[in-house]
């Protein structure tokens, strides 16, 4: 555990970014003249020269060994989903063999990180394996503390020899990049010519698991797929509702403390932290910020919340669904855009039902998410998710937006050139003189709806907490400004641009409104009548939703808005295909081993225990009648383990035969391991209500979940 006491009588803002390379410190460190031109190249303004690359690159380096790095990395998202880095040492030595510390503007600006087995779905083989790294200006430079050791992390872009993307942040940047474009063109069109820079934000709400370290290390299925594969349910849960917003314990304060100011020394803004409704599940969720610095942000969160957690003797879980019978962790992104001119775009304001502006905005982006339902899906869709939605901390995989009655009945009134009046200006009202009168919102929330609007955004609520969420932004980004350059395109054709506005706000509602959802999404009904009715994306296995996002129709919203090329999007399918296999066949070769090397041999162990018992107590002359069928209902049990782990190494051994079709192993793991997994789970649980807890070979859920 560090010690977090020197910083106990330091305010915040003096430690703030102390440990990032932000505008501050480069104005400190470059001449007026540099620092300007960076700026623009930020911006999109200009090119990065050589002269000015020399010039960041050696301040860059003198702020870090100031720091006390020692080396560099160029730290890429690869299409794990993960993070990597390679380091590299500032020294160099001159000819007298004396040791200098250097950094030049081609190890700034590219890296040759190779990185060949990384996943690439096809892009490059083996042997034309080098691959690149990019600095990423508009993302700034870090130090992060490890061990001892200050490295500083310089964020890039990973790309093969020929220009196809290999990571996550090349797809979001370029959509980025077309929904600007297209955000600029339609409210230049609509009288706006102030707007010369759009923001996507993104504000992202992490979910977590706290064990305890010791129990962690004598779990190989936690240890080895981040789940437990087997494990009887506590006898207690979260039914009392009683740890979701509780206090919070002396140690976990502790971790959260040293969290915060490893985060905040980092620049990076975390705001919100508190028990999740699971015992031992927790929350944190940081500042709103340009989407591409968040989701480098969270990438961050996620590894030092782990190695914090590590240091006060805990492990913190990210996976979907680690525990049965509680709920799992998501990972919620609150999208938004905003304008260099102060716009919210989507804000109602005081008057909705008089902003084009919004309604037009808001209509675009039902049509988006309405013709791209399936494409939207396969972002979150993942062996882990999968576990996940549906349940009751979850919603579903059908896609629906809710909007809240307010917004929903103004625009069937404007879609059927009714009257439209304004609910604005309501208060809340509560009949105490002590509670003051407080405006009220133009929505309510619905927990249950996979994408709501919530007063000035969408919060996007069906991925996973281990994913990274620059997929589902990259799409995002990318349907929307598909929708706003097809309002563009008639605006612009239209002798009238008010009539044409209105009319496409009408249009876009009426043929899109399918998609507004504002009850209950875990009520059956929904999901058995009314969304099939409703003619709604209703694939139910993962593996259909993975696939897609490589459909013809998601290829030509993304090669259109230059986003995705065939090749790279083909590549992004096979890779999830395959990783679902493997996160699958991890799961059985953990499952084949906890129940043949543990779990049998202890209810063996066990069953002949019961029986010489029943044979003393025989001839007591008790009554062993009842105990005699549960001990011959626990040899039944076993008998059935072993046969179905017998079937599990068939089934395993019949999908890796499997050879060069992605997609027909994917769904044998589907449809056939995975299903004997919770065959066996069934078994294995049974037996661990049934056999003396200090002789189970693993750490009970009661363990895990409350110690």
């Amino acid at each position: 555990m560090a010690d977090t006491s020197r910083w106990d009588n330091v305010p915040v803002t003096d430690y703030y970014g102390e440990n990032c390379f932000s505008e501050e410190k480069m104005q400190k460190y470059l001449s007026k003249e540099a620092f300007q031109q960076f700026q623009q190249v930020k911006h999109g303004e200009r090119y990065l020269s050589s002269m000015l690359a020399s010039e960041v690159a050696e301040a860059m380096k003198s702020w870090a060994v100031e720091k006390g790095a020692t080396h560099f990395t160029h730290w890429f998202q690869p299409l794990t989903g993960l993070t990597a880095e390679k380091h590299d040492s500032f020294l160099h030595a001159d000819r007298n063999g004396k040791a200098i510390m250097e950094f030049s503007k081609d190890e700034l600006i590219k890296g040759e990180g190779d990185a060949s087995s990384l996943p690439s779905g096809g892009l490059r083989a083996t042997f034309e394996a080098r691959g690149y790294t990019a600095w990423d200006s508009s993302s700034p430079a870090f130090i992060k503390e490890t061990g001892g050791s200050k490295i500083l992390y310089i964020p890039t872009a990973f790309f093969s020899f020929n220009e196809l993307a290999l990571d996550k942040k090349v797809p979001l940047l370029r959509s980025i990049q077309a929904i600007e474009k297209q955000t600029i063109r339609i409210l230049k069109l609509l009288g706006n010519s102030n707007v010369h820079k759009v923001f996507v934000n993104t504000g992202i709400e992490q979910e977590y698991f706290l064990i305890e370290r010791e129990f962690y290390d004598r779990r190989p299925d936690l240890r080895l797929s981040n789940r437990t594969i087997i494990g009887n349910i506590a006898a207690k849960g979260q039914e009392l509702n009683d740890h979701y917003y509780g206090a919070i314990s002396e140690r976990v304060s502790s971790f959260m403390k040293e969290l915060n100011i490893e985060l905040w020394r980092l620049g990076i803004c975390s705001k919100t932290q508190h028990k999740e409704a699971a015992p031992n599940q927790f929350e944190i969720a940081v500042l709103f910020e340009d989407a591409n610095l968040s989701i480098d942000h969270n990438q961050v969160v996620m590894e030092v919340l782990q190695e914090v957690a590590l240091r006060h003797g805990l492990v913190a879980i990210l996976h979907e669904k680690p525990f049965k019978g509680v709920n799992g962790s998501g990972k919620h992104n609150n999208w938004s855009l905003s304008t260099d001119d102060g716009q919210n775009l989507f804000s109602p304001g005081d008057n909705a039902e008089e902003n084009m502006q919004f309604l037009l905005f808001l209509t675009c982006f039902l049509k988006a998410v309405d013709s791209y339902q399936g494409l939207l899906i396969s972002t979150v869709a993942s062996a882990s998710n999968c576990y996940r939605l549906g349940g009751n901390e979850a919603p579903p995989a059908i896609l629906s937006v809710y909007l809240g009655g307010f917004l929903t009945n103004l625009l069937e009134r404007f879609s059927n050139n009714e009257h439209c009046h304004s609910d604005s200006g309501q208060e809340v009202k509560l009949g105490i003189f002590a509670i003051p009168k407080l405006p009220k919102d133009m929505t309510d929330r619905n927990r249950t709806s996979p994408l709501a609007f919530t007063g000035n955004k969408f919060e996007f609520r069906m991925p996973g907490s281990s994913q990274s969420i620059s997929d589902s932004t990259t799409v995002l980004n990318t349907i929307m400004a598909q929708a706003l350059e097809e309002a563009s395109d008639r605006i612009e054709s239209s002798q009238d641009k008010n009539n044409a506005v209105a009319e496409i706000i009408k249009e876009n509602y009426q043929l899109h409104k399918r998609i507004v959802f504002n009850g209950d999404s875990y009520n059956n009904d929904w999901s058995t009548i009314e969304a099939r009715k409703r003619g709604l994306d209703m694939n139910e296995k993962t593996v259909d939703q993975i696939v897609q996002c490589s459909s013809e129709e998601a290829l030509s919203v993304f090669e259109h808005q230059n986003v995705l090329s065939r090749d790279e999007l083909s590549s992004r399918c096979i890779i999830n295909l395959q990783t679902f296999s493997k996160q699958i066949n991890i799961e059985a070769a953990v499952m084949s081993e906890m129940i043949q090397k543990g779990v049998l041999p202890v209810a063996e162990k066990a069953i002949s225990g019961f029986f010489k018992s029943i044979e003393r107590q025989k001839k007591g002359g008790c009554d062993v009648s009842l105990q005699l069928v549960n001990a011959q209902d626990l040899s039944c049990r076993i008998e059935k383990c072993f046969a179905l782990v017998s079937e599990l190494h068939l089934a395993v051994a019949k999908a890796q035969a499997i050879k060069d079709d992605d997609l027909l192993q994917a769904k044998a793991y589907e449809d056939e391991v995975k299903d004997l997994l919770m065959s066996i789970r069934v078994e294995s649980d049974f037996l661990e209500t049934n056999i003396d807890k200090e002789a189970w070979p693993y750490p009970s859920y009661d363990d895990l979940l409350f110690k």
